[in-house]
């Protein structure tokens, strides 16, 4: 008797749609009924190979403001790559549905949605919509890469954020190609820490600013998210690939905030390497009577920036990351950069359409 070549491929149902090898299927996945009588859905792609493989999920806009990763996430969809994929792509481009359409980070009820994992059937808005993403998408994944960027007026550099202390983790975070990689720890409530219980490797890619699509963030993520399927056997690997430098681990990392409250005028970029007690930026009265400098308090490199140029004194204007080497990894966050500009082809991108700008 000849077997099935999809003998060896487990079945899959997702909100109560079987989905077979080799197939291709958008799902709305319900959530909750809005006051208007209209219903709320998850929008879910599901990419299935006609081999086995590992389940990946790829999410964004777990925030509603966050938006690269929708783009990141559409992008990856149009790659010609996938008709040979191995295993399973589940895709969730908008997780936070309310916050998204709301130009929000929060649901309605202010609730954060990255603090509500694993959710209820019967709670709030938030912890319905956690308990649909983690019943129908995070315990049918064997991986998972959720995509994330800083908040309003403040653009974060493309790191990667995990629990590197697991060896599976680090393997798909180096496998991402960020320069730089932060050991972070788990909050309670995030959608990371439930991974972790549940035995899934999770990466959180942070990469740009709320509200806004960034092309070099974009790029990056869509090359760090092949990379990682390529890593995990899903794609075939490129030829002629040249390897990325392996990650730099930020040490530790703190916020500088405003002196006095002024007009900012800042003097360093993001990715930037400083020394300690570098000038960072000023602050001045509307009258330029008075001024302030606001200075490193440790060497590293930029990893966010207030890109706002007004600040209250306590606000948070610098990010700063420690690392044991901070001239390397300034070097490559500038390779990365040029790397990734769309005159120089960007590495896996497999489309033809024009950069956003």
């Amino acid at each position: 008797m000849v077997k099935s070549k999809q003998a060896s491929i487990p079945a899959l149902t997702i909100g109560g749609t079987h989905i077979p090898a080799g197939q291709r299927v958008t799902l709305d996945l319900p959530i909750t009924d809005l006051y208007t009588h209209a219903k709320l859905t998850m929008p879910v792609h599901v990419v299935r190979g006609r081999r086995p493989g590992p389940t990946v999920f790829v999410s964004a806009a777990l925030h509603g403001d966050e938006i690269n990763g929708v783009e990141i996430i559409r992008r990856l969809l149009k790659m010609a790559a996938l008709r040979s994929l191995r295993g399973t792509l589940i895709a969730v481009p908008i997780v936070n549905v309310h916050g998204f359409l709301r130009h929000s980070r929060y649901l309605p009820d202010r609730r954060d949605l990255n603090r509500c994992f694993p959710g209820s059937e019967h709670g709030s808005v938030a912890a319905r919509l956690a308990r649909v993403f983690v019943a129908e998408i995070l315990e049918k994944s064997d991986y998972g890469i959720d995509l994330h960027t800083g908040a309003i007026h403040r653009p974060n550099l493309p790191q990667i954020r995990a629990n590197l202390d697991d060896p599976e983790t680090r393997r798909m975070a180096e496998a991402f190609g960020c320069p730089l990689m932060v050991n972070a720890a788990l909050r309670e409530g995030s959608l990371r820490e439930y991974a972790h219980t549940c035995g899934v490797p999770l990466l959180l890619y942070e990469a740009g600013e709320a509200l806004r699509f960034d092309e070099f963030s974009i790029r990056a993520g869509v090359r760090g998210v092949t990379g990682v399927l390529r890593e995990l056997k899903m794609l075939p690997l490129r030829g002629r690939r040249k390897a990325a430098p392996t990650p730099v681990i930020a040490l530790d990392s703190n916020w500088v905030r405003a002196p006095e409250s002024g007009i900012l005028r800042s003097v360093v970029e993001l990715g930037a390497r400083v020394v300690k007690g570098q000038t960072l930026a000023l602050v001045a009265d509307p009258f330029g009577e008075k001024e302030v400098e606001v200075r490193a308090e440790h060497a590293g490199v930029v990893i966010g920036r207030s890109n706002l140029p007004l600040a209250h004194a306590g606000d948070a204007l610098y990010h700063v990351a420690k690392v044991s080497s901070a001239r390397k990894v300034a070097g490559r966050v500038e390779a990365f950069q040029s790397e990734h500009e769309p005159e120089n082809g960007g590495g896996d991108e497999e489309w033809d359409e024009p950069p956003i700008v």
